[in-house]
């Protein structure tokens, strides 16, 4: 059974690690910050001008003033600061971000990105995420498997105008994780109850599967 969006959120929190300064992009991304892990503390910034954003608010608690990149209302995590976007892309350009999680439409063997634009339909620009596939070191894709037509998203090659180039290290789709080696897809894990004849069926790009691959582990049980 494939993952929700927030399930995927789950999986992508066990990527983060103790003292991580972590860039959520919009989308999946963004509900990370509902799912830290207990134990550890991590940081997450927003190109805006915030570090130590913390979860979504609940209806009493929402400040209109205290938004993410994506334009939605967030908490301040305790020790935030405020800044600058010019200061923050600074923090972003200089490498100071240890992991940074973006959606996409596509994503391809090569490591190329496509995230920010569809031919046709009116586009805002690409945004920060030009700087952060340049500079970050540590990318990792969050995003659907396939299309709502049933087309694969994980490509040979990406179709629509590129974000960034061989800069994806790893990728967690409603389906599967799958890590980004020697021009090809390493499948890691499948989301519990989903086939690896479905993953590969929906995976146009080149799959390695070495041995039993095992189920992804949830911090609550994927419904029945």
């Amino acid at each position: 059974m494939a993952l929700t969006k927030d399930q995927i959120a789950q999986r992508l929190s066990q990527e983060l690690k103790d003292g991580y300064y972590v860039n959520l992009g919009i989308g999946i991304p963004t509900l990370v910050a509902n799912y830290i892990p207990e134990g550890i503390q991590v940081m997450f910034q927003s190109e805006n001008g915030l570090l130590g954003m913390g979860e979504f608010p609940a209806a009493e608690t929402v400040d209109p003033d205290l938004i993410n990149a994506g334009k939605q209302t967030v908490t301040a995590a305790t020790g935030a600061a405020y800044f600058s976007s010019s200061e923050s892309f600074e923090m972003i350009r200089g490498g100071h971000v240890d992991l940074t999680i973006l959606g996409a439409f596509e994503v391809d063997q090569k490591g190329n990105l496509a995230s920010w634009m569809i031919p046709g339909k009116l586009v805002k620009g690409m945004g920060g995420a030009m700087d952060l596939v340049a500079s970050a070191q540590n990318i990792i894709v969050a995003m659907m498997h396939a299309n709502k037509k049933g087309d694969s998203k994980i490509l040979k090659e990406c179709t629509l105008p590129l974000t960034g180039v061989q800069c994806v290290s790893k990728v967690i789709t409603d389906l599967a994780t799958l890590e980004l080696r020697d021009g090809a897809f390493h499948l890691l894990e499948r989301a519990p109850g989903v086939s690896v004849e479905e993953i590969q069926e929906k995976t146009e790009a080149n799959l390695v599967i070495n041995g039993e691959v095992p189920e992804m582990r949830l911090s609550a049980p994927v419904p029945a």
